[in-house]
Formats: C-alpha cells, sequence, structure tokens
C-alpha cells in the first residue's frame, strides 16, 4: 500500500504545482505616436513608361528627444544625417518588419529620429530649425510616417 502511495505522490505531485501558463495583460496604447517608417531609394526623377518607386519597409529604431534646434546637434555633411543629438532622449521604439511603430508617450512635444546605420536621420525641419516635431495630446496617438530618402535622387 505505502509503495502505491508513494508512486501516486512521485508521479502526479508534480503536475498538482504546475499552473498553466498567464497571458500578460498588456495595456492598449491610447495615448502617443504610431506611424510607418519606408525608404525610398535610387532614381526619383519620372520617366516615361515607368512606375514611380514604391517605398519599401524599413524596420529601425524610432528616437523620440526633446524639442531639438539643428544648433543642439552635430550634424554629417549639412545633411539630414546626425552623428550627436544633445538633448534628453524620451523614448525609443522598434519598429516591426513592415517598419510600422507605436510609442507610448506622455502628452508633449517631441523631436523625432531613425536610426539609418550608425546615424540618426531626420529630414523635417521648421521655421525655427526645430528637427522633424511630433505633437502628443491627451488620450490621442499621433499618426506620423516618416520616409528615409537620403540615398535617392532627384
Amino acid at each position: 500500500m505505502r509503495f502505491f502511495l508513494f508512486l501516486f505522490v512521485a508521479i502526479f505531485l508534480p503536475f498538482l504545482g504546475c499552473k498553466p501558463p498567464q497571458k500578460k495583460k498588456v495595456d492598449p496604447i491610447i495615448q502617443g505616436v504610431k506611424g510607418l517608417v519606408t525608404a525610398l531609394t535610387g532614381n526619383q526623377m519620372p520617366r516615361i513608361g515607368a512606375p514611380p518607386s514604391v517605398p519599401q519597409p524599413y524596420p529601425t529604431t524610432v528616437f523620440f528627444y526633446e524639442p531639438t534646434d539643428i544648433t543642439r546637434t552635430h550634424q554629417w555633411n549639412q545633411g539630414p544625417l546626425f552623428t550627436n543629438i544633445y538633448t534628453k532622449l524620451i523614448a525609443t521604439v522598434n519598429t516591426d518588419s513592415t517598419g510600422a511603430f507605436i510609442a507610448k508617450l506622455p502628452v508633449g512635444t517631441y523631436s523625432v529620429f531613425v536610426q539609418a546605420g550608425q546615424q540618426f536621420y531626420a529630414n523635417s525641419f521648421d521655421i525655427r530649425n526645430n528637427i522633424n516635431l511630433v505633437t502628443v495630446d491627451k488620450g490621442k496617438l499621433t499618426e506620423m510616417n516618416i520616409e528615409v530618402n537620403y540615398t535617392s535622387t532627384n
């Protein structure tokens, strides 16, 4: 009898302590920035009989900084690439394989850069030379699509 009781405990006790895996509850992001990062490369001049180029997904990392003007960066060769940004980094998010991203952010205004090799890319400036600004409003997802086109020609 002891043998059967021992056998029962030895076989079934490990299974009694196992719980089924719990699904992690993920809160949906309802405030921040969402968008798509794409790349446009090559010759962009219109050609007779040739369809226009289609932007391709650009998997990368998206960086959200405090509002940054051009004097608070180190710009590479006066183009859309930057080697250093001297303002506070607020958040980073990776895109998926299609270039889609979503970032949960507090209300505010941010400069947005994407990783391009070992540098940061942004090609939008306002009248005060603030770089690639986006504003997040309370309870809203702001849509921002970014086209990386520093290798295309016109």
